[in-house]
């Protein structure tokens, strides 16, 4: 296991009925930009209640955060932030509108050109940056990214998606009550579990460091996901389906099965991409992707994939190959089973557009990925040919 340092300051308040909680952990004088995304929130009614919790302090509100935040978008709520003197942000919604959140906050105080920002990469924004950052609160309605429970986001600007790292971010507390996730379409619930099924997979499929608190974890995240998928889909309010889906999205992402551990996210990357030029919804992408890059990493991650497919799918007959092959299969069942799509074709894209999803990958610094930084260019073709 790797040397590591872990610190995560996001206070969660789960389950039924625990909004009020906020109440004690935002000041009574704050002044609140509620930021949420399509109105839906708004018409369920829950930033009525979320406004009620907040009693008599000052609340302004900014909706409009589309899926895959737009840089242009969030510009727009810093300047309300600076003409109105907002001092709390709240955001309501799931991972697009927490991501879009950060990156407010982030770029609130940001001295210089705020797209500087989406520069960093996976390197963290400090404080020598950014001399200033509002708190952030969560109301959770989405379960997939983990947002709520971590300092990163993506952010959408000029045709590419940047990840934004900074612990400066971190929400200061998250609601999850999976009551708010009832409503949800049933598509945005099953590419949730697909989104929280590849985090965990994105940290453990890669090579062995005997991390076994990790390893564990991971596993018992995806055997979780896979037990209560197909339930929390075509049963959304079927509570303790979901509540196990909002935590396993939660627990994917909030950093306690990163430490020690090599780390992957070349099928985020991809889809990334797919998602940019193709408007394919990020969970889809990377059901498409994922399935396609076992096959073809599946020299270098040989060691982490018979574990897979003994621990999470209970294959322990056949040679090594049959034992991989079968446990890439079954992934590609499971998100199936969930009614997302695994191939490209199925979404209209064309074969000869795999060579423009290679020549966004070069323009966007995205030639060397995955834990051995052997994912170059013409392989992440062939993982895109293969996905076709």
């Amino acid at each position: 296991m790797y040397n590591f340092s872990f610190h995560n300051p996001t206070t969660i308040l789960f389950g039924k009925d625990q909004l009020n909680g906020i109440e004690g952990l935002i000041p009574a004088d704050a002044k609140v930009l509620i930021t949420y995304g399509g109105g839906s929130a708004k018409r369920s009614g829950l930033i009525d209640k979320v406004k009620t919790v907040l009693g008599n302090r000052k609340v302004v509100e900014f909706a409009g955060i589309e899926p895959n935040p737009h840089y242009e978008t969030l510009m727009k709520a810093v300047e309300v932030i600076r003409n109105e003197g907002i001092d709390f942000l709240l955001a309501v919604g799931g991972g697009s509108v927490i991501d879009g959140t950060k990156f407010i906050t982030l770029a609130s105080f940001y001295k210089g050109d705020a797209t500087e920002l989406l520069k960093h990469g996976f390197t963290p924004i400090t404080s020598d940056t950014v001399e200033k950052v509002l708190p952030i609160g969560v109301v959770l309605t989405l379960p997939a990214t983990g947002s709520e429970m971590n300092n990163g986001a993506v952010i959408s600007y000029d045709h590419g998606k940047y990840p934004v790292m900074s612990n400066l971010a971190y929400p200061k507390f998250s609601v999850l009550d999976p009551v708010y996730t009832f409503t949800l379409p049933a598509i945005q619930v099953a590419n949730g579990v697909v989104d929280a099924f590849v985090h965990t997979a994105e940290q453990y499929i890669t090579y062995p460091v005997d991390a076994r608190v990790q390893d564990r974890m991971a596993e018992g995240i995806l055997k979780t996901l896979i037990e209560i998928g197909a339930t929390t889909v075509t049963e959304p309010e079927n509570y303790d389906a979901r509540a196990n889906h909002v935590w396993a999205a939660t627990m994917a992402l909030n950093g306690i099965i990163a430490v020690g551990v090599p780390q992957d996210w070349a099928t985020h990357m991809i889809g990334h991409e797919l998602t940019a030029m193709f408007g394919i919804d990020h969970g889809q992408t990377l059901a498409i992707v994922y399935p396609a890059l076992m096959a073809e990493m599946k020299e270098q991650k040989g060691a982490k994939l018979l574990q897979y497919a003994e621990r999470v799918w209970d294959i322990t007959e056949g040679n090594d190959d049959e034992r991989i092959d079968k446990a890439i299969a079954k992934t590609s069942e499971f998100f199936e089973s969930l009614g997302i799509k695994t191939h490209l074709s199925e979404y209209g894209v064309r074969a000869e557009q795999v060579a423009d999803v290679v020549a966004q990958l070069e323009a966007h610094g995205m030639t060397a990925l995955s834990e051995t930084g052997k994912i170059t260019l013409e392989v992440s073709r062939k993982i895109l040919e293969r996905a076709f």
